[in-house]
This record gives structure tokens, C-alpha cells and sequence, in this order.
């Protein structure tokens, strides 16, 4: 199957947080691009977007480094996320909805329902949960209208893990992997429907918990990880 630029920034971002490429790790282009069976394009997209993800560092010359990251950084910026996004959804409850806000909410539900109904799951059905999962997020903080919100997790997203678009995906272990997102897709439902009945102490609580969902993933990737390591030559 052909790898697009979202299945590499995947890999690359599963292998990193899963220690296959180790902290001090020196990354090149075409090493890479030769590894994952790629042109150069793609892996120099992903490098680009690691870095604003805080999990590469552009070197002086050429290439890249895996930068130096600890659990207590990704459990700070995992948890302000949620922190962050809990405020929004409860400031949705307390103030009249954004007219088509439940509209949109509902159609990320129903999208998610129908990627979700065959039990399997490879890199291409991935990608298409991250753009749902995307517009899910981004119409919860901006139904908040709160734009101090939106500022505050803009400047996070820079940190490991931060990021809602930061999803990790191991194309060995479908299995896993579609269990983990049909947990986070039911926490979705889960949110709505206390948005939309008005339980705004709940949603949030939902909200804090469905960021830590995303941080106990991580726990799991990093303790179970072993690839082939990428190296510059």
C-alpha cells in the first residue's frame, strides 16, 4: 500500500514515541525515505511537523535529531489539553450553543459511526479518523467562543503530544489500534451527550478524561516499543 504524507508522519511520530528511534537519534531524508519505502517529499513533510510538535530537532546543517523528551513534559502538556478543552465544553453549556454546533458534532459522530462499523482498521481508515477527530476538537473550543481558549492551545500544541493531530498509529497492530480509537470515538458520543443535555460539570470531567485516554496510550506505546531505528548516515 502506498504510504501518503499523513501514514508517514504517523509511523515516524509511532516510532519516536515508541523509543525505535531513540532520544539523540540523528534523522536524513533519504535513509528515511529508502526505510519506509517512500519518495523524499513526504518524509520531509513529516519531519517538518515533528518539529512543531516538539519531538524533532532541525540540526544546524542537515537533517534532524529526536529531541529529548520526558513523561512528566508529556503528561504536563497532555494534561492542560485537557484542562483546556474541559473549560471549553462546560463554557458551551453555561452560554446559548453556537448556532450549527450540534449539527456539526453530530455529523463527526456519524462519520466516526460509519468508519468504525467494519472491525478492521489500516493506515488510509487512520487518516480519515484524524480529520474527524480534528473538526470534532476544533468545533468544541470554538463553540466555547472563547478565544483566549483557542490562544492558550495553539501555544501548547508546540509541546509533545499536545497536539489533537498528534495521533499515533501502529500499522503492525490494527487490532489494538482500532480498539483504541473506538474507545476514544464512544468518548465522543459520550461528550455530546452531555453537552447537548446540559451537564456542563460532566462534559468537562468527559473532556479531562478523554485527554488522558490519549496520555495512557502513550504509557502503553512506550512501554511495548520495538522497531527498526532510522539513522542519517
Amino acid at each position: 500500500m502506498k504510504k501518503d504524507k499523513h501514514a508517514v508522519l504517523s509511523i515516524l511520530r509511532d516510532k519516536i514515541l515508541s523509543g525505535a528511534l531513540q532520544q539523540g537519534d540523528r534523522l536524513a531524508e533519504i535513509p528515511t525515505a529508502e526505510l519506509l519505502g517512500v519518495s523524499r517529499t513526504p518524509v520531509r513533510i513529516a519531519f517538518r511537523a515533528l518539529e512543531q510538535e516538539g519531538l524533532l530537532t532541525k540540526l544546524p546543517r542537515r537533517g534532524y535529531q529526536v529531541r529529548q523528551i520526558t513523561n512528566d513534559e508529556i503528561a504536563g502538556s497532555v494534561e492542560v489539553r485537557g484542562v483546556l478543552e474541559g473549560l471549553a465544553v462546560r463554557q458551551i453549556v453555561e452560554k446559548d450553543l453556537a448556532p450549527g454546533l450540534t449539527d456539526t458534532l453530530r455529523h463527526c459522530l456519524q462519520a466516526g459511526d460509519e468508519l468504525f462499523a467494519e472491525r478492521s482498521f489500516n493506515e488510509a481508515k487512520v487518516q480519515a479518523y484524524v480529520e474527524i477527530n480534528r473538526q470534532f476538537h476544533d468545533c468544541l473550543v470554538k463553540g466555547s467562543q472563547n478565544n483566549a481558549i483557542a490562544m492558550a492551545l495553539q501555544i501548547n500544541e508546540h509541546l509533545p503530544m499536545a497536539s489533537v493531530n498528534a495521533l499515533v498509529f501502529n500499522p503492525e497492530q490494527t487490532e489494538r489500534e482500532y480498539e483504541r480509537l473506538y474507545y476514544a470515538h464512544q468518548q465522543h458520543h459520550a461528550i455530546v451527550q452531555a453537552i447537548t443535555a446540559g451537564q456542563g460539570a460532566r462534559a468537562e470531567a468527559l473532556m479531562k478524561e478523554h485527554a488522558q485516554a490519549a496520555l495512557n496510550s502513550y504509557e502503553q506505546l512506550s512501554a511495548s516499543g520495538v522497531s527498526k531505528t532510522i539513522r542519517s548516515e
